[in-house]
């Protein structure tokens, strides 16, 4: 999600929720301690030198158990991070902490945000001798495999 369609969705909403992937709710009396966009410069194992831009949103809860982000506060933190900071409409990264520090990508569903788990790729495949093609099978040559068939009387099914 774009810092651009946050700002659409917040005026539209009575509270600011976050949810993680697997259902569970960041808790409601969260505090966002850090807006600010990271640019990350590296090179890939094929390389190539990159460079990638996001609004990074820190989520943080206290034993401030009364506290609770409005979306209209919400949409002035990011009003003033644009005019201090420069930041411009960028993909966003939410930083919450469960275990140990997570990095998220940011979606919304209905009334709440959802922090989508975040996964590592390798950017230069072709380098690495990784093929983007699957491998064709001919299903004719699975069905008569017994390695790939299934016996009732084994237990599989």
């Amino acid at each position: 999600m774009k810092l651009s369609a946050i700002k659409e969705i917040l005026p539209t909403l009575d509270n600011v929720e976050f949810q993680l992937e697997n259902g569970n709710f960041v808790p409601e009396h969260f505090h966002v301690t850090e807006v600010g966009m990271i640019t990350k410069n590296f090179i890939d194992c094929g390389g190539v030198v990159r460079s990638e831009k996001v609004i990074n949103f820190q989520l943080w809860n206290a034993d401030d158990f009364e506290h609770r982000l409005k979306p209209e506060k919400l949409l002035k933190i990011i009003q003033l991070s644009e005019e201090k900071l420069g930041i411009k409409d960028f993909e966003i990264e939410v930083e919450y902490q469960s275990e140990t520090v997570g990095k998220y990508n940011l979606d919304f569903k209905g009334k709440h945000f959802v922090l989508k788990n975040k996964t590592t790729a390798c950017l230069a495949q072709e380098a690495c001798g990784i093929s983007n093609e699957k491998p064709k099978l001919n299903l004719n040559e699975l069905r008569n495999n017994t390695e790939f068939s299934c016996n009732p009387k084994s237990g599989c099914c």
